[in-house]
């Protein structure tokens, strides 16, 4: 998948300094609705929306197939104990802020952030910068193919600082097994 591994790398792994996601170990039925959501324009994203077009529904299926059979890395590194926004993600993910009435990203992702079934995905382990851009393009309205249409809700009750939080806590956080691959 040479064209893919320019942006997510040649095992999946993504690419935390260019935002691009980790694709190996996910989901088999998320990577292919995503992939049909770029196809679609639910999702839009100027470099993948043309590719995934360029694609037909079976060779989708196929990308998909391959990039779950993938094992995913270790996560780039862990926070200092002392690093407030890790604590105040760690907060926000474990047990959400219900004077906001966030409730806490564990509830749907897993509580490892492992992801739980097709539509709600693994965070751990993603690049920060991805999940951030993640949680903008849902605030911003630009992201809009989640069921129930709950992460737009979720997204306009973070504040930047907080998005920033809960990205990186989960992108320090070690991939699990649960969730990924088929």
């Amino acid at each position: 998948m040479p064209a893919c591994a320019s942006c997510h790398g040649d095992s999946g792994g993504g690419n935390a300094e260019g935002g691009f996601p980790r694709l190996s170990g996910l989901a088999e039925d998320y990577l292919a609705h995503e992939l049909d959501s770029f196809a679609d324009g639910s999702r839009d994203h100027e470099i993948m929306g043309p590719i995934a077009q360029g694609l037909a529904p079976e060779e989708r299926r196929a990308l998909a197939v391959f990039y779950a059979g993938l094992r995913a890395p270790p996560p780039d590194g862990t926070p200092q104990p002392d690093d407030t926004a890790y604590d105040r993600g760690r907060m926000l993910a474990q047990t959400g802020e219900w004077t906001k009435a966030l409730p806490a990203c564990a509830q749907c992702h897993g509580p490892a952030g492992q992801g739980v079934g097709a539509a709600f995905p693994p965070l751990a382990g993603q690049p920060a910068a991805y999940l951030a851009a993640q949680l903008s393009a849902w605030k911003a309205g630009t992201r809009h193919n989640d069921p129930l249409g709950l992460m737009k809700g979720i997204a306009d009750r973070l504040s930047d600082d907080d998005a920033t939080a809960v990205a990186a806590y989960y992108a320090a956080l070690p991939v699990t097994a649960i969730g990924g691959g088929r």
